[in-house]
């Protein structure tokens, strides 16, 4: 352990010396306030959330109010979460990964308020959905109105139609955006206040 510590003191010296003495505690300090906002960041936005099934995750973005609500309200509430509708599930990798790829792309275009007012599903978000109503429904899909035997890659060929063709309702009824459910009642996101915090502050 000491001959790791010491080759590692050996190696920042090294990187140090490249360095003009004048920049090291400037770079030092803005490192350290980047990772100390990096930090803050993370936690404010309470992105631990979204590692879980807990569909109150989505709603840390106001937009996705409506969503949540009209899900909430569905029989779908009873059985499933968004992941279960959302992100694929052939493996725990891909899973993640998809979830990693949307929910950079959502934080980015929420951040520049460039999200649309009514939000809808990439095509890769489509096929993902498709694939999981037929994999919930396999027995009625594949056995008895045999609709499971295609893919929303057929959909788009014109050979076949998506489930939610039919299914309008389901689980998000017609609403199509925050405008449309202006008063929709859902959980407040927690606050990311420690509660020793808050107790501190009431004194």
């Amino acid at each position: 352990m000491n001959s790791l510590n010491n080759a590692q003191r050996i190696n920042m010296k090294k990187l140090l010396s490249h360095i003009p003495s004048q920049f090291i505690l400037p770079i030092f300090i803005l490192g350290g306030i980047i990772a100390g906002l990096g930090g803050y960041t993370i936690y404010m936005s309470r992105v631990h959330s979204y590692l879980s099934d807990d569909p109150s995750a989505c709603i840390n973005c106001h937009i996705m109010t409506p969503y949540y609500q009209s899900w909430d309200h569905s029989s779908h509430a009873q059985w499933a979460t968004c992941n279960d509708c959302h992100v694929p599930h052939d493996n725990i990798i891909n899973t993640y990964a998809f979830k990693a790829k949307d929910g950079l792309y959502h934080a980015a275009v929420f951040t520049l308020r460039k999200e649309p007012t009514a939000i809808r599903p990439k095509d890769a978000s489509y096929s993902v959905i498709m694939n999981n109503c037929i994999r919930c429904h396999t027995q009625l899909n594949t056995e008895f109105v045999k609709t499971g035997m295609i893919g929303y890659c057929d959909v788009k060929e014109g050979k076949g139609k998506a489930c939610w063709d039919c299914h309008t309702e389901v689980p998000h009824t017609k609403i199509s955006s925050i405008v449309a459910s202006p008063n929709a009642i859902v959980p407040l996101p927690k606050s990311p206040v420690p509660q020793w915090l808050k107790e501190r502050m009431k004194k």
